[in-house]
């Protein structure tokens, strides 16, 4: 949904960048400290208007994938990401989520991960939807632009 990326700013609520962490609540993925029976992992970013079984499918698969095949996921950020300059944020190897639904359809085309997981008729369709969607918002001229810049023509 085009409007589930307006939340993804850094310094707000949402997580931004991709990294773990067991306390800090500026990652992605925070697996609190305390361990045992109760131990659980929270992933930050899902949006309320997501398919929550499409979600599910894939955040199940993932961590059944890492749990096979070992995957290592590096060490925690222990520190607040929003407060590390773009550089800090580089030479700490930390990437971004896509910041708008372009992006994020850019990164599924390459996913052959999302592909296995959907299905190739799934995958093909939501990828279609979704790049239509944002062909129609693309196009569309927000009361904003008119507000903002109408009086200058």
């Amino acid at each position: 949904m085009v409007n589930s990326y307006k939340r993804i700013v850094p310094g707000y609520e949402a997580p931004v960048y991709i990294t773990w962490s067991a306390s800090n609540r500026s990652s992605l993925i925070r697996i609190p400290s305390t361990r045992g029976n109760g131990t659980r992992v929270e992933l930050r970013c899902p949006d309320p208007a997501c398919n929550p079984y499409l979600a599910f499918a894939l955040m199940l698969r993932a961590g059944l994938d890492g749990i096979k095949n070992k995957t290592d996921p590096g060490e925690p950020t222990n520190v607040n990401i929003f407060h590390l300059t773009e550089k800090e944020r580089q030479e700490k190897g930390i990437i971004s989520l896509p910041t708008n639904l372009k992006e994020a359809t850019d990164e599924m085309k390459k996913s052959e991960f999302v592909k296995e997981v959907l299905g190739p008729h799934v995958f093909e369709n939501y990828l279609c939807a979704k790049i239509a969607e944002w062909d129609e918002y693309k196009a569309m001229v927000h009361p904003w632009e008119l507000n903002k810049y109408l009086h200058m023509l």
